[in-house]
């Protein structure tokens, strides 16, 4: 007798069932996150589209956010590999209906609505809170190095950008020649060197525009400028200005978020640009700090003792040192103990007791000190944002974050503040930190309430990081810049949370 198999019959019709709603099981992430985008106010995506009907039709933005979701979730961040799982993979075709957006559409998706898809964090933590997941007694804050899309290679200084500059500038002037001649190539086509060619074509222009009537882009505002003199408190004489001057410029870029260009020679402009602002923002610190020396009177309206003590002579230098990155601007050389240096951001995290994502936020500072304060605000907002009633009571971080300023400021919030003063790596107390703040810390720490609490703190924050980077892969940024990097940043944090949504659906159903 003949052995018996189920008939593979390729040559069948139709395998699939009818519906879309019968190609995956009702468990599935899919129905999760198409359900979580129904609940999703997603407006500022529409309103970036023509309310005319003219134009090409666009995909659906809340199809597109849906698939951006589930394909971070699902760890697959290339566009080129979204749209081939658009054709290969069921769970995409559910999401897409049949649908093949190319990678270019997905992309470009991404660049467009680069703020509206770091917002979908707070709707997503929004939609954890109505689960009743968001428990914010205790909050633990950690960061991370992820690799930025550009090289370590690709760090330059002033002299050879300069450099490279001027030898692309030869390269278009001899392009220009092979291509010209002895034209200066700005001459007017044929069409328009007769007085009824120009007319010809000027009517034709006013008929295109009057079928268009697109309305006008609204005017951007100016960034403020940096002010040194009205900035924080500044101390440690001229190094704490000018560190000051590096901090409000690093800021005012933060505010302007300017995306990175695509033609190396445009981005080795920016580079060029960049190194001379930081020059010019020293030379504006220094010339402070010397006016303020000049004056005789501290901050606090008191004047030196005696005569101004003359300031070690400084001048900065002629023209632009250190480096940057061509490639991507606002990366910089961010390092880990232990591990290489790399090219990259230092993402930060706060993280609840669920495990679930709280603040998602990107610096440009290799080490955790002076982070605390922003991320504890950062985090205020969103639980605010997201609807969260509840403040957090405690939050704890590891030495790295140590900063007696900013963890008075968020005492004197009402938050209490874990922080061991001493790494793990040094034996011994730090020279200096043997007394008051850091004697009373260690106490802390010490009982067993204390140690209950922070002993957490592994298994809050680094099995959140382990889960992104290791599990999904999100070691390296897909985009470049610093907007369109929190973009991504937040947008894997919020699908984290979506997965953690989705688990306890799937645990409440079962129950």
């Amino acid at each position: 007798m003949a052995p018996k198999f189920i008939e593979c019959a390729r040559e069948q019709a139709f395998l699939m069932p009818p519906s879309l709603r019968d190609w995956v099981p009702e468990d599935h992430l899919v129905w999760t996150i198409l359900e979580a985008v129904e609940e999703m106010n997603l407006d500022a995506f529409y309103a970036d589209y023509r309310a005319d009907g003219h134009g090409r039709p666009a995909y659906d933005p809340k199809m597109m956010v849906a698939l951006l979701l589930y394909t971070y979730a699902k760890g697959n961040r290339s566009s080129r590999g979204i749209e081939r799982a658009c054709q290969e993979d069921v769970a995409y075709r559910v999401i897409c209906a049949n649908h093949v957006p190319d990678h270019s559409t997905i992309a470009e998706f991404r660049r467009r609505h680069e703020s509206a898809l770091a917002d979908l964090f707070t709707s997503v933590l929004s939609l954890c809170e109505e689960a009743g997941l968001v428990r914010v007694g205790v909050i633990a804050i950690d960061g991370t190095k992820i690799a930025a899309n550009a090289s370590l290679d690709a760090n330059r200084g002033y002299e050879w950008i300069v450099r490279e500059i001027l030898k692309e500038a030869e390269e278009i002037d001899r392009a220009e020649d092979e291509r010209f001649g002895e034209a200066r190539g700005d001459e007017q086509p044929e069409q328009l060197r007769t007085r009824e060619g120009r007319r010809a074509a000027l009517r034709e222009a006013k008929r295109r525009l009057e079928a268009e009537q697109e309305s006008p882009e609204p005017a951007s505002q100016p960034a403020a400028e940096p002010s040194l003199l009205q900035g924080r408190a500044i101390g440690q004489g001229r190094r704490g200005w000018l560190r000051e001057g590096r901090r409000q410029l690093d800021e005012l870029r933060a505010q302007e978020a300017r995306p990175i260009a695509r033609s190396r020679e445009a981005r080795l402009l920016e580079s060029r640009r960049r190194l001379e602002e930081e020059l010019e923002a020293e030379r504006s610190a220094n010339e402070a700090y010397e006016a303020y020396r000049s004056r005789g009177v501290m901050r606090d309206g008191r004047r030196f003792g005696g005569e101004p003590r003359p300031s070690k002579p400084y001048e900065p230098p002629a023209t632009p040192t250190g480096s940057i990155n061509t490639t991507d601007h606002d990366s910089r050389i961010v390092r880990t103990q232990g591990q290489p240096a790399t090219q990259g951001y230092n993402a930060q995290a706060a993280v609840s007791e669920d495990q679930i994502i709280v603040a998602a936020e990107i610096t440009v500072e290799s080490p955790d000190f002076g982070h605390l304060e922003p991320m504890v605000e950062a985090t205020a907002a969103e639980l605010k944002e997201a609807g969260v009633t509840d403040s957090p009571q405690t939050v704890v971080a590891d030495p790295g974050y140590w900063h007696t300023r900013q963890m008075e400021s968020v005492v004197n919030g009402g938050i209490q503040v874990l922080i061991p003063p001493d790494s793990g790596v040094r034996k011994g107390t730090r020279p200096g930190w043997d007394k008051g703040i850091y004697a009373f810390m260690r106490r802390v720490l010490q009982t067993e309430h204390g140690q209950a609490i922070y002993r957490r703190r592994m298994a809050t924050v680094e099995p959140v990081i382990g889960q992104l980077k290791f599990n999904r892969g999100f070691t390296r940024f897909r985009r470049r810049g610093r907007s369109a990097v929190r973009s991504e940043w937040r947008l894997a944090a919020a699908t984290h949370n979506l997965l953690k949504l989705h688990t306890h659906r799937l645990g409440a159903a079962r129950a």
